[in-house]
């Protein structure tokens, strides 16, 4: 048998938002190995496969990235259909791109799977529209956390005119707030904090860049949560000006 190795994301968390080919994938699968935020619902897909837990969450115990990919290509030779199952999408901030590069130099063949990232999942499950015409005409996604440490170009972001989508930002709150304000960005640009997004634990905090901070403590705003800061953090609003011709498209 050929090895191929699948890269899936299961979506954000609500198993219902998984995708056709997710699904095909799963059913197909001789092993997952699944990460700590996929939703474990999505297993009913796949019963009586093997399941290897190989969870990497901020804060915690991981497992070592380099053990992952060793573990794909042992059970890839052995002829097995490997499903590597991420939550959110596997090439936005998921290691999809890197884990699929470092396969194929292995030959082992890949196919990623898209899924719904939690940047739009949640915003959507609390009515927000990224890209809301006359009040955003961009939308960028952006980790609070690089690889190297390497400090981010908040000016820029700031003054990028669109919306920022903020992943795995809630312990630098402080770091983007004060970044983004010295970068120009308006104090009483709205932010919405989204924790949990999509699942039915799911929790909203709307604030503003000043304030955001103070109010994530006092929500005890949790991980994994994102940020969504810009004008369309106020839909509601936005549109009704938009409505009324004050914001031009």
């Amino acid at each position: 048998m050929s090895a191929k190795v699948w890269l899936v994301g299961a979506g954000p968390g609500d198993p219902e938002l998984l995708t056709l080919k997710a699904v095909r994938a799963l059913r197909e699968a001789d092993v997952v190995l699944i990460d700590d935020l996929v939703n474990t619902a999505v297993l009913e897909h796949c019963p009586g496969v093997r399941v290897v837990a190989v969870g990497k969450r901020g804060g915690c115990r991981s497992t070592p990235q380099a053990f992952i990919q060793r573990l794909m290509l042992r059970y890839a030779r052995q002829g097995k259909c490997v499903v590597r199952l991420k939550g959110g999408d596997p090439c936005i901030f998921g290691r999809g791109g890197e884990e699929a590069q470092w396969l194929r130099e292995h030959a082992v063949e890949v196919e990623l799977v898209n899924g719904i990232t939690a940047g739009l999942a949640g915003a959507t499950q609390c009515d927000i529209s990224l890209t809301l015409r006359g009040v955003a005409r961009g939308v960028t996604l952006v980790t609070a956390h690089t690889q190297d440490d390497s400090p981010l170009n908040w000016q820029a972001l700031a003054q990028s005119g669109t919306t920022l989508v903020v992943y795995m930002g809630v312990a630098k709150l402080s770091e983007i707030r004060n970044q983004l304000l010295a970068g120009g960005m308006a104090a009483d640009m709205p932010v919405a904090m989204i924790e949990n997004a999509s699942l039915p634990q799911q929790r909203e905090c709307r604030s503003d860049l000043s304030a955001m901070e103070q109010d994530a403590e006092a929500f005890q705003l949790k991980s994994p949560a994102i940020l969504v800061i810009g004008h369309v953090a106020q839909a509601r609003k936005a549109q009704t000006l938009w409505e009324r011709g004050l914001i031009n498209a």
